[in-house]
């Protein structure tokens, strides 16, 4: 059985009205890799929901994690946790996951967010920017009508570092653009992560044009 852990809500960051960020005060460090995830434990009416949340901040912080929410209409998970004001417990297991990146890949690096799918993208560039060799790129999709989030934070310029902000309806196109029709390079790592049917679609399509299954990674929210 996973070990229960409780956080407490130190502060709350809006981004628009159906997302925000989550910071919770560990009582002692957890110890993960960029791109993992905890399992939040919700209780909502007579039960309790288990919903993962990947972690949108660095390792090197172990005992304060951000998590990015988004509103779903019809989700009791995350109207509860938009319900919850500095204080509240909030109990998780992890980390999780095996979508993570522990250094650079030596060929060029190429993540590929869509909207909210920066979260566990966030914590994976910052580690691949200390330590790549070679390019490094986001493609961070905008969805109509809300925020792209850590804009101003993405937008830093680092050496061998470039940011692209295609409309989420065009990220497909912009990456068979440039990593497709531009050259016949198939050397590079991908990193793609986003909500629905788009991740599945990038990842098929990137393979079918002749980069191998190894080097296209992807978690699908």
């Amino acid at each position: 059985m996973a070990v229960e852990h409780t956080a407490r809500l130190e502060r709350v960051l809006e981004h628009g009205p159906a997302s925000r960020s989550l910071f919770l005060r560990l009582a002692t460090p957890l110890h993960f890799l960029p791109g993992q995830f905890i399992s939040c434990l919700l209780p909502v009416g007579d039960a309790v929901l288990t919903r993962p949340y990947s972690i949108a901040s660095d390792p090197e912080s172990p005992e304060l994690l951000e998590l990015v929410v988004d509103l779903v209409p019809d989700g009791p998970g995350s109207h509860h946790l938009f319900s919850l004001t500095p204080g509240a417990a909030i109990r998780y297991t992890g980390p999780w996951g095996t979508f993570t990146l522990e250094e650079a890949p030596s060929a060029e690096t190429v993540f590929i967010a869509d909207g909210s799918g920066i979260a566990p993208i966030r914590p994976m560039l910052h580690r691949a920017l200390a330590t790549a060799v070679r390019p490094v790129t986001l493609l961070h999709g905008r969805p109509e009508g809300a925020p792209l989030l850590f804009a101003a934070e993405l937008s830093t310029p680092h050496p061998g570092y470039t940011l692209y902000t295609p409309r989420s309806s065009e990220l497909l196109a912009e990456t068979e653009r440039r990593y497709l029709a531009a050259d016949t390079e198939r050397g590079r790592q991908f990193y793609v992560c986003g909500v629905g049917a788009i991740v599945h679609t990038l990842r098929d399509r990137l393979r079918a044009g002749g980069y191998p299954r190894h080097a296209v990674r992807y978690e699908k929210w």
